[in-house]
């Protein structure tokens, strides 16, 4: 029967630097393994050429690099990039290349499908099939990071977790992608230049306050009023608004540092001027700024973009309280690469 080889990415450097003393070699030739994997992203043991051909080859009877492949990319008009990722199971999920004049932004998916059920997203309809693996999720920014020197000449700038997928259930797996994301032997991306966007899972943000993670945190409300919450975005019922404000009082007491709340509005759903209300009486908790995001329609057409008055009355209220307020026009629509649009069309 043919032994199932180890994922190599698996191992520390420490498991690495132990493997080859016990196969009677130099420790720090788990270093040179390590480099390869992470700071070079070696897709093979062949890639590895400071190394002997018999040390290659006893990798490659020994383990396995499950590495991503991106098995198409769609470019659109805006110079958005979106990438159909296949994992080493034959499962896809999408990340996507966003540019602008200043920097590009890599948005990474964390699961295969979601566990969630926000009904305007289309992701939430896949259902969650399995977490990505740390190597996947890095896999996908080492894929962009090549992307955008491609086409922009310059590295990636930014980082948000906001592709397919939930961060915080996948939350030990994540934590290990950004380790590895901004270490010197990674990526060395700072975590200032990383945000993880949730829908809201309050045990998880205390502990990420508790474990004094360095990103920034990005909370994607779209209400705050239970009930409608609770209409578009089914698990409110379990996580209601009270437990979600207790955990960012929580989070910004530990880390001093300000949310984003990510916001779309819809005709008919959350346009009124009590939505408005109450939306300013929820940013008065905790230091913070909302991002307007524009809607993209998923093709039943039961969610549809408010009217530019709806938008201008949120901005003229929020401003009028001194809260900070941005309108994030979408990229990459042509291509179903806009945010709530990641669906494996492809």
């Amino acid at each position: 029967m043919e032994v199932k080889k180890k994922d190599i990415r698996a191992l520390s450097k420490e498991e690495l630097r132990d493997f080859f003393v016990t196969n009677g070699d130099k420790a720090f030739r788990g270093n040179q393994v390590y480099e390869w994997l992470w700071t070079k992203s070696a897709h093979s043991f062949d890639d590895m050429t400071s190394l002997s051909k018999d040390t290659r080859q006893m990798l490659d009877q020994n383990f396995v690099i499950n590495h991503i492949k991106v098995d198409t990319m769609q470019r659109s008009k805006d110079g958005t990039v979106k990438n159909a990722v296949r994992l080493h199971d034959g499962l896809v999920v999408e990340s996507v290349l966003i540019p602008t004049k200043t920097r590009t932004t890599a948005c990474v998916s964390s699961q295969v499908g979601c566990s969630l059920d926000c009904r305007f997203c289309a992701t939430s309809r896949l259902k969650r099939m399995r977490n990505l693996n740390p190597d996947e999720i890095y896999d996908q920014v080492a894929a962009i990071n090549k992307e955008s020197l491609l086409y922009h000449n310059r590295k990636l700038s930014n980082i948000v977790f906001m592709g397919m997928g939930e961060p915080l259930m996948n939350y030990n797996n994540v934590i290990k992608s950004i380790e590895k994301i901004t270490s010197p032997e990674g990526l060395g991306m700072s975590p200032k230049r990383i945000t993880v966007s949730t829908s809201g899972v309050p045990k998880i943000i205390k502990k990420m306050a508790d474990d004094d993670v360095k990103f920034n945190l990005a909370v994607s409300l779209h209400s705050a009023i239970d009930a409608v919450r609770t209409s578009i975005m089914p698990f409110n019922a379990t996580f209601p608004l009270k437990d979600l404000k207790e955990s960012l009082e929580y989070w910004y007491e530990k880390t001093q540092r300000m949310i984003t709340y990510e916001y779309v509005v819809w005709g008919g759903i959350n346009d009124k001027k009590e939505d408005i209300n109450a939306l300013i009486q929820f940013c008065k908790y905790v230091p913070c700024k909302v991002n307007l995001i524009e809607y993209n329609p998923i093709d039943d057409g039961e969610f549809q973009q408010a009217s530019p008055e709806a938008i201008n009355n949120y901005i003229s209220n929020l401003e009028m309280h001194d809260i900070v307020v941005n309108v994030r026009r979408s990229r990459g629509k042509d291509i179903d690469a806009a945010c709530g649009q990641l669906a494996n069309k492809s």
